[in-house]
């Protein structure tokens, strides 16, 4: 009988086997980015989430949705990922068939942000895939499903950006298509530490802005 799994039971281990993903060493944001400077209005905006979020982690463990309203959507926001023709959807359902084993993974990502401009002629191209965590839960946990979620879009496009989150933590993956498929992690920040918080919103604009974001493999 055919079984089916949730990501959120997959083990790292799992995804690679399952998925026949392999780990390639930890690599720069700026080898794939071209990473801007802030204007002074956002970094302002940025010292804003910073301090909205601290006051409220100071208080006690924030929930994986309140991480979702307080740090994500602001930054989202001031990345540029609320503009057209990018869209973002959430708990989008996902079934991976495993071909020479007699299972299924299906789940829903938290997040998803695509380029839906010539959504009418071909499939939308995957531009960011985001896993959330409540602020107790280390960002490292929520990486076999990201990695998951993410993979989907390789059928479709030749690479992908993921990103796992616990609203202070932020943990980046550049997704290839190959034989094998892999994938590189990026340096993890922390909203809390000043430069971190600029190289995170700096990340996020430049994965936005990507020129080559609307183009798919022949």
């Amino acid at each position: 009988m055919p079984i089916t799994v949730e990501p959120s039971s997959l083990s790292l281990n799992d995804v690679h086997r399952l998925l026949k993903l392999q780990e390639e060493p930890t690599s720069s944001f700026t080898d794939f980015l071209t990473l801007d400077p802030l204007t002074d209005f956002e970094r302002q905006d940025l010292l804003k989430i910073r301090n909205d979020f601290w006051r409220y982690l100071a208080a006690g463990k924030i929930s994986e949705g309140l991480v979702k309203f307080l740090t994500l959507a602001p930054l989202m926001r001031a990345a540029g990922f609320y503009d057209v023709p990018i869209r973002l959807t959430m708990e989008d359902v996902i079934a991976i068939a495993i071909e020479d084993e007699d299972t299924s993974i299906r789940g829903r990502m938290d997040i998803l942000a695509v380029n839906n401009a010539q959504a009418t002629t071909a499939p939308p191209f995957w531009i960011l895939v985001i896993e959330t965590k409540n602020s107790s839960v280390d960002v490292f946990e929520g990486l076999a499903q990201l990695l998951t979620y993410a993979f989907k879009s390789l059928g479709q496009q030749t690479s992908v950006w993921g990103l796992v989150t616990n609203g202070r933590n932020y943990l980046f993956v550049y997704l290839r298509r190959g034989n094998p498929p892999i994938y590189q992690l990026m340096p993890e920040l922390s909203l809390i530490d000043t430069e971190d918080s600029i190289r995170l919103l700096q990340v996020m604009k430049a994965i936005c802005q990507l020129e080559n974001f609307q183009m798919r493999s022949p």
